[in-house]
């Protein structure tokens, strides 16, 4: 009878874990995946090719903000990784008899450092796109400045003509 009652609360345990991550994917959508403004989305500009062409990038700004990217996308991989992470075990917590407070309120925490590090990372991004601005590109920037809200918002919309 001892080995019933094992199995049971073993098949049950599994049952609530697997529960548990279903309801874990259908809340946070597919492998995590955010639309990247850097790739753009069907029938839209690229945020790429949208700053390249606000800004006038001769070849070289073209190769350097290329890097720029790169290092961007690894930054904001790696911070919505921890997020990932970070979610997961909170919603974990939703299977223990009685929730931990103190790691509930941790791993919330957590994860607003996260995403104040990814408004950081995303800030620096766009100090470095600046930097590589020649004198003359400036002014194109600052206006560049009034419309990146809505250029990197979710379900990124291609810019609004400007009515000078």
């Amino acid at each position: 009878m001892e080995k019933t009652k094992l199995l049971t609360v073993a098949v049950i345990t599994l049952l609530l874990l697997n529960l548990g991550t279903l309801g874990f994917l259908f809340l946070t959508g597919p492998k995590g995946h955010h639309p990247n403004p850097e790739e753009g989305q069907e029938g839209r500009p690229k945020a790429r090719e949208i700053i390249i062409e606000k800004l006038h990038f001769d070849a070289n700004q073209q190769k350097e903000y290329d890097k720029l990217i790169k290092w961007h996308q690894v930054e904001i991989r790696t911070i919505e990784d921890n997020i990932r992470a970070a979610k997961n075990k909170l919603y974990l917590q939703l299977n223990k008899e009685e929730v931990d407070e103190k790691a509930k309120v941790t791993l919330i925490d957590d994860m607003s450092v996260y995403q104040r590090q990814i408004e950081t990372t995303h800030f620096k991004h766009f100090e470095d796109i600046k930097k590589l601005c020649h004198k003359e590109q400036i002014e194109d920037f600052n206006d560049l400045t009034e419309e990146l809200g809505r250029i990197f918002s979710k379900g990124q919309r291609p810019p609004e003509p400007r009515h000078e």
